[in-house]
């Protein structure tokens, strides 16, 4: 291969259910992909709060990164995120200090302010509490004093938490997300993979505004992309059937385990529905080794990303433990 993908590479895992198995089959292969990922050189390997979904396992992500965690050594593990107003910020504190400090330099905290399901769920997660606008930006603060070294004199204190290197990122798909991860001087990583809508004026909006913090002096931008790579064009394209009918099932309101590919997508959906899957998945990268690693090396030239993380919804555990490999070829 004659380029090299010059910024690290991280991953998302949803420990997606695939049809036919369970939660558990889910976990023990995200386990096995993060010890692979940490074999490749991969820089994280994150997982994300989704709740009240068939095809999604990861409701208790700060359960699940004690598991990755304790099965890997070097790689760093995180939240891809949490989201923060289905918690009380000291909780997540007291959680991710936890984790801190079983596995010393390794846990990441991304937050986000989606509440991850749907809204009766949402309800069901936050009881009787009713967000505002104002409530995400002052739950973070909250959190990050608990984090704090100074908060040794606080009434309300996190232990363990206090004085933990424990990175704090901003997570989004909005132009809200990226104005307050930078005023706020922390990391960002934006949802393209499944939000694109708005990724080039976030990445202006952040790098514009950003001012540098005790926690990051320059911006830092991570953008989540899809990818299903495989040894030809053709067969990628056969694996990423499993990933459109993932994302048709969310059109119409549906959450059922990732099923198998198929030969044809023709017959599975109606036009307007086949361009909203394109609409989404508008920084998706499939192909075979030389296809996706260009791909990749634009997108990355092209954004000025500092680094990129990957989701590939793929039926097959080998095949997609390759295409992570492939990628993982390239640096």
């Amino acid at each position: 291969m004659t380029m090299a993908l010059e910024v690290p590479f991280s991953i998302l895992d949803l420990a997606t259910v695939i049809q036919g198995n369970t939660a558990a089959d889910a976990f023990h292969n995200g386990l096995a992909l993060a010890q692979t990922a940490e074999q490749l050189g991969y820089k994280r390997f994150w997982l994300a709060e989704h709740h009240n979904m068939e095809s999604i396992a990861s409701s208790a992500t700060s359960v699940l990164i004690g598991y990755i965690a304790g099965g890997t050594s070097t790689i760093r593990v995180g939240s891809g995120g949490i989201m923060l107003p289905n918690h009380a910020p000291l909780v997540i504190a007291e959680q991710f200090g936890t984790l801190a400090s079983l596995y010393p330099g390794r846990i990441d905290l991304g937050l986000g302010r989606a509440p991850g399901t749907d809204q009766v769920t949402a309800r069901a997660l936050r009881r009787e509490r009713v967000e505002t606008v104002q409530d995400f930006p002052n739950d973070v603060e909250e959190l990050l004093q608990y984090f704090s070294i100074e908060n040794k004199r606080g009434r309300v204190r996190a232990i363990p938490g206090e004085g933990l290197d424990i990175p704090v990122w901003i997570l989004g798909s909005s132009l809200f997300s990226a104005e307050f991860a930078a005023k706020m001087g922390l990391p960002y990583a934006f949802a393209s993979h499944f939000a694109p809508t708005h990724f080039e004026q976030a990445l202006e909006v952040y790098r514009n505004n950003f001012q540098p913090s005790e926690y990051l002096q320059v911006p830092y931008v991570m953008a989540c992309i899809n990818i299903m790579a495989a040894d030809t064009d053709q067969e990628a394209e056969f694996l990423a059937t499993s990933f459109y009918q993932l994302a048709l099932g969310m059109i119409r309101g549906t959450r059922n385990p990732l099923p198998p590919p198929v030969e044809n997508m023709e017959n599975l959906w109606m036009p307007h529905e086949a361009a909203a899957v394109q609409q989404m998945m508008a920084y998706t990268f499939i192909g075979g080794p030389a296809t996706v690693q260009s791909a990749l090396q634009a997108f990355v030239e092209q954004y000025r990303l500092d680094e990129v993380m990957i989701v590939s919804h793929i039926y097959d555990h080998e095949a997609r433990m390759k295409s992570y490999k492939i990628v993982g070829d390239g640096f």
